[in-house]
């Protein structure tokens, strides 16, 4: 215990630093299937990497020109990598990031199986004191058996009254069961959509969960510019 007491106090230090935290993890079972770690030893362990809030965005600001190459189609990916890759060295793991592939991982499986997140109506997890305000971005394969405690909530939208979220959106892109995301670019790139591009999605800002935790505005806009640049390369 003591020695995963130390890594998991390594961990949580180094990526401090980043506007990043741990959020969860879990021993790996036989059927997960996952890669050996650089050494050629089993990862015994599941470690989640994401960011809470807008913690991350002043490391990411302040580090991009340094962190990031130059023309970069994908910052913010290529600075997790950035970040994560040389810690992960240190700790004898393997990263895993959502945005690589193939093979693709199961990322928002494990999310479920590492802390108390639940799918909401706009097809983003919610957490049910962050709501919708945080993201994975890397995954830490360990050579050591981390134990965490996973607490057991309910989904903060089944007592949410009114469900806000589902009438906000000024195009009806969200049923509560998908999400229309070529209705939502053409609008998000229009005129009319100034209001959402420049602050972030209304459905998103609608839900009162964890409210206080909503990204920086220039956090906001960076994503749906991202946003905006996968759905033009997809016409």
């Amino acid at each position: 215990m003591a020695q995963e007491s130390t890594i998991l106090a390594t961990l949580r230090a180094a990526l401090a630093a980043h506007g990043l935290e741990i959020r969860g993890g879990f021993a790996i079972r036989d059927d997960d299937a996952l890669p050996a770690l650089p050494d050629g030893a089993p990862a015994r362990s599941v470690i989640l990497i994401g960011n809470v809030g807008g913690a991350m965005w002043p490391a990411f600001a302040a580090s991009r020109e340094r962190l990031v190459p130059a023309g970069s189609t994908d910052p913010l990916d290529d600075w997790t990598r950035a970040v994560i890759g040389p810690l992960s060295g240190r700790l004898g793991a393997l990263a895993l990031y959502p945005f690589e592939g193939p093979p693709y991982f199961p990322f928002q499986r494990w999310a479920e199986r590492a802390e108390a997140v639940h799918p909401s109506p706009l097809m983003i997890y919610i957490h049910p004191q962050h709501g919708l305000w945080h993201a994975y971005r890397a995954v830490l394969l360990l050579p050591d058996e981390v134990s965490f405690a996973r607490e057991q909530t309910a989904r903060p939208c089944d007592t949410c009254a009114g469900q806000p979220c589902l009438s906000a959106c000024p195009v009806g892109a969200f049923t509560g069961t998908g999400f229309d995301d070529m209705t939502c670019a053409r609008h998000v790139d229009s005129d009319a959509g100034t209001e959402c591009r420049e602050r972030g999605c209304l459905a998103r800002r609608a839900c009162p969960v964890g409210a206080g935790l909503a990204y920086p505005r220039a956090q906001m806009a960076f994503h749906m510019e991202a946003f905006l640049a996968r759905r033009r390369n997809r016409s």
